[in-house]
């Protein structure tokens, strides 16, 4: 169980890690946890391993992009920032259907650059994979001057 106190951050409608309406989507939900820190629960189903009952590395990585990003954003979670540079390391193979929490924590922030760190924990408290991440705020893309809301960007009830 994570612990209290605890905020949850918004998802959008897409994305392919916390998109709710993306029918291929991983579905996250993330949490605030704490100044700088997110977590979430999740466990993968069987269409997202590589090897039987292992989860695609492939997919651990996108796990670990977004939560890093969502630590460097903990806060302001309208404050989009883009991974630059992810560093991943793979420990244990992230099983498939096995309850998982993922955490993020941000190491610093100067500017426009962000550092943050994740993992992937295991129930018995191994560190399945982790990385380091340097993210830079997002340039501005056509479309922004749209509602965040409008766009699908919100806080959506569990």
């Amino acid at each position: 169980m994570m612990d209290a106190p605890r905020l949850k951050q918004p998802n959008s409608r897409h994305c392919f890690v916390c998109g709710l309406e993306n029918p291929v989507g991983l579905r996250l939900a993330f949490y605030s946890t704490g100044p700088g820190e997110v977590a979430c629960e999740y466990s993968a189903p069987e269409h997202f391993q590589g090897y039987p009952g292992v989860v695609h590395g492939g997919i651990v990585a996108s796990m670990l992009d977004e939560t890093v990003g969502r630590a460097a954003m903990e806060g302001d979670s309208n404050r989009f920032m883009m991974t630059a540079k992810l560093e991943i390391r793979y420990r244990q193979p992230v099983p498939t259907g096995t309850p998982l929490r993922v955490v993020g924590r941000l190491v610093s922030r100067r500017g426009r650059v962000a550092h943050a760190t994740g993992q992937i924990v295991l129930p018995d408290g191994m560190v399945a994979a982790e990385a380091q991440a340097m993210l830079v705020d997002l340039p501005d893309l056509p479309g922004q001057d749209q509602t965040l809301e409008s766009l699908g960007w919100k806080v959506y009830p569990d």
